[in-house]
């Protein structure tokens, strides 16, 4: 399972590293999660410098591609040569978007009209592009799901993780990441926002 997380410049910590910090912990031997960049670097909305482990070439192999979001998500979309090394393919992928993300889905032409989750900043230029905003953390249709909040990011790594291994592996990991005292409220909020979805595919 080889999984990218599309991580731009100026990107949202929250949004790439805690995908990746939950999708690292599932210990399968084909299980692979990278940071997968433009650049051999990239520095987040905070400072935060990070090496990129696969190229955007890359992608096009990839069983799962997450896309975080950042300060500088429109300029990545304005940018058509960044844009065109976006070889995404959800008939054959799992595909998540986090955030301002969803922008990227909507340039790609993924959406169709699927509604999407977004954060609040980036809601109204979603909007912007006709497609319609849900009031929600998470959601999915087939390969595609999007979330909306830095936190809603363990939705969308829970969702890779239980259309790839099933509900019992997510449920699981959710548990150990989960605050003590607070793990079975934990469980719950992410069975119930992503279960629905787990149906259609």
């Amino acid at each position: 399972m080889k999984i990218s997380i599309l991580t731009f410049e100026g990107f949202n910590e929250l949004d790439s590293l805690i995908a990746f910090g939950i999708l690292s912990r599932v210990k399968k031997p084909d299980w692979q999660v990278s940071i997968t960049s433009p650049t051999s670097q990239v520095c987040s909305m905070n400072g935060l410098v990070l090496e990129a482990t696969k190229t955007l070439s890359d992608i096009a192999d990839d069983d799962v591609v997450l896309i975080g979001s950042g300060l500088k998500t429109r300029e990545v979309v304005a940018d058509e040569l960044l844009m065109a090394q976006l070889k995404l393919d959800p008939t054959r992928q799992l595909i998540g978007a986090q955030c301002s993300g969803a922008l990227i889905l909507e340039k790609l032409g993924l959406l169709k009209k699927m509604p999407v989750c977004t954060d609040l900043t980036t809601a109204p230029w979603v909007k912007e592009t006709g497609v319609k905003v849900l009031d929600q953390a998470f959601y999915a249709e087939q390969n595609i799901a999007s979330s909306g909040g830095c936190l809603a990011s363990l939705y969308l790594a829970c969702w890779v993780i239980a259309r790839a291994e099933g509900l019992e592996e997510a449920k699981e990991q959710m548990h150990y990441f989960a605050p003590v005292g607070e793990k079975e409220a934990y469980v719950e909020a992410m069975v119930r926002n992503i279960s629905p979805y787990l149906g259609k595919v």
